[in-house]
C-alpha cells in the first residue's frame, strides 16, 4: 500500500490532468466530480485519500463497502456502488450508497422502490454499448424502455458505462461519444435531465472528459497497482 503523502501526491495530479482535461473540452474543472474506486483497498488507504479531500468514493461489492463504512466512522463520505448489484443486496445498498450507478432491469428498480419509496434511490442505468457478455448493462436500444419503466421508482440521474478494454485511450473516445449522444436521445425522448455521465476510468478518463463526462471513476492512478 502506498503511504499517506503517495496517495495525496497522485490525487493532486490527477487532479491537475482533469482540470487539464476540463480546460481543453471547454468546461470547468468543477463540472467533473471524482470518484476514487476503492474496490481491495483497506480502510487506511481510504481514510488518507479523504484527508487528502476526497468525498467520494465508489466499491464494487456491496458488502466491502458496508465493512469500510464501519472502519471509517463517521467521516462524512458518498458512496457510489460501481459494481453490478443483485437484487437480493438491494437492502444492504440501500442502506449504504448514496448512488447506485449500476441499474441495468426493471425487476432491480421494482426492489429498490420497495426498500425505499420516499425518497426515490438515486440511480445511474449502467449500458453496455458493446453487447459484452462479460459486462452487466442494458443494451442501448433497450435503455428507454427501462426508463420509462423505471423512472417513478427510482431517481434516474443519467448514465454510466465501461468500454471495451482499449489499447490507447483514443480508441475508447467513441464509446464515450456515443453514451454522450445517447443520453441527449434518451434526455428528449423521456423529459428526464440525466445531467450525469459516468464514464473514464485510469487509462482513459481524460477521453472520457472530452466528451462530455461528469463523472470519473480513477482508482489505480490515485492507490497504485492492487
Amino acid at each position: 500500500m502506498l503511504t499517506p503523502d503517495e496517495i495525496s501526491d497522485h490525487l493532486e495530479r490527477v487532479r491537475d490532468r482533469i482540470s487539464v482535461a476540463a480546460r481543453q473540452a471547454g468546461r470547468p474543472a468543477g463540472a467533473v466530480r471524482l470518484v476514487l474506486a476503492s474496490k481491495t483497498q483497506p480502510p487506511s488507504a481510504v481514510a488518507a485519500a479523504f484527508d487528502a479531500g476526497v468525498r467520494e468514493f465508489g466499491e464494487n461489492y456491496v458488502q466491502e463497502a458496508i465493512g469500510k463504512r464501519s472502519s471509517l466512522g463517521q467521516r462524512d463520505i458518498r458512496w457510489h456502488l460501481i459494481g453490478h448489484l443483485q437484487t437480493n443486496k438491494a437492502h444492504a445498498a440501500v442502506e449504504a450508497f448514496s448512488l447506485i450507478q449500476t441499474l441495468d432491469s426493471q425487476r432491480l428498480a421494482a426492489a429498490l422502490f420497495r426498500l425505499r419509496p420516499s425518497p426515490l434511490m438515486p440511480v445511474l442505468v449502467e449500458i453496455n454499448l458493446a453487447g459484452e457478455s462479460s459486462k452487466s448493462g442494458v443494451e442501448p436500444a433497450l435503455a428507454e424502455a427501462l426508463i420509462s419503466s423505471a423512472r417513478d421508482q427510482v431517481e434516474i440521474q443519467g448514465l454510466m458505462a465501461i468500454p471495451p478494454p482499449a489499447a490507447a485511450p483514443d480508441l475508447a473516445r467513441p464509446f464515450f461519444s456515443r453514451l454522450r449522444q445517447l443520453r441527449d436521445r434518451l434526455s428528449a425522448a423521456t423529459g428526464l435531465g440525466l445531467p450525469e455521465l459516468s464514464m473514464g476510468m485510469t487509462d482513459d478518463f481524460e477521453a472520457a472528459i472530452l466528451e462530455g463526462a461528469t463523472i470519473v471513476r480513477v482508482g489505480r492512478a490515485v492507490f497504485g497497482e492492487r
